[in-house]
């Protein structure tokens, strides 16, 4: 009978659902800690291929594995929202343009309540080599301008980063116009590779920390 009564209380508490305000926080029963990956880009299909959206590109290869879509929008970024490995994992496409990235991080960080260390920032890098990845536990913007709206809106340069290499502008060709341009037909042909492998960087820094994910990631794809 006392096994009895346990089961029926275990059963009445697992029954147990909690409504929701539409503007608070989604909570998920028996899930661990909550991440928050804010991929960078540019809006609008003339900037969907080029090299600086490539943050973009490796938010929706993370969603595809989750089996996500981006289908709302939330504090002016495209949100969508998945469970890896007892973690909840938010990610968001800010849609403001790349030099206000740091409006909707900030607010998508304060609103679910998020410490530094469970973000993390996925973006270009003109500096390093087509098809490197490093994985930085701080540092300052390097002068991309979605980086530095972050760093300013946060006050902090302590959080997370996944710097994907799309290579540095030969001559006298000015970056910002470099990185706006679409991939070169050689590169193309390694993208899905180099997004591929920039997907699981972001997804073992968030399963085992910063530390594991630099030692397995902090190199060349190619």
């Amino acid at each position: 009978m006392k096994d009895l009564h346990l089961d029926k209380l275990y059963e009445a508490i697992k029954g147990i659902t909690t409504k929701r305000d539409s503007k608070s926080p989604i909570k998920v029963e028996n899930i661990g800690r909550t991440y928050l990956i804010i991929g960078l880009g540019n809006p609008g299909r003339e900037y969907r291929n080029t090299r600086h959206n490539v943050g973009f590109m490796v938010l929706d290869r993370i969603a595809e594995r989750l089996g996500k879509e981006f289908s709302r929008i939330q504090f002016k970024a495209l949100i969508t929202t998945g469970i890896y490995h007892n973690c909840k994992i938010i990610l968001a496409k800010p849609q403001t343009f790349m030099n206000k990235s740091g409006i909707p991080t900030k607010s998508l960080k304060n609103f679910y309540k998020l410490d530094l260390d469970e973000l993390l920032i996925v973006y270009d890098d003109i500096d390093l080599p087509f098809g490197t990845i490093r994985i930085k536990q701080s540092g300052g913007s390097a002068g991309h301008k979605g980086m530095n709206s972050i760093i300013q809106h946060l006050s902090t340069q302590d959080f997370s980063r996944l710097r994907l290499g799309v290579g540095r502008p030969e001559g006298e060709k000015q970056a910002a116009n470099y990185v706006l341009k679409p991939f070169s037909k050689e590169e193309e042909s390694l993208l899905d590779a180099f997004v591929d492998s920039a997907a699981d960087a972001a997804l073992l820094t968030i399963d085992s920390g910063t530390s594991d994910a630099m030692t397995k990631f902090n190199k060349s794809v190619f």
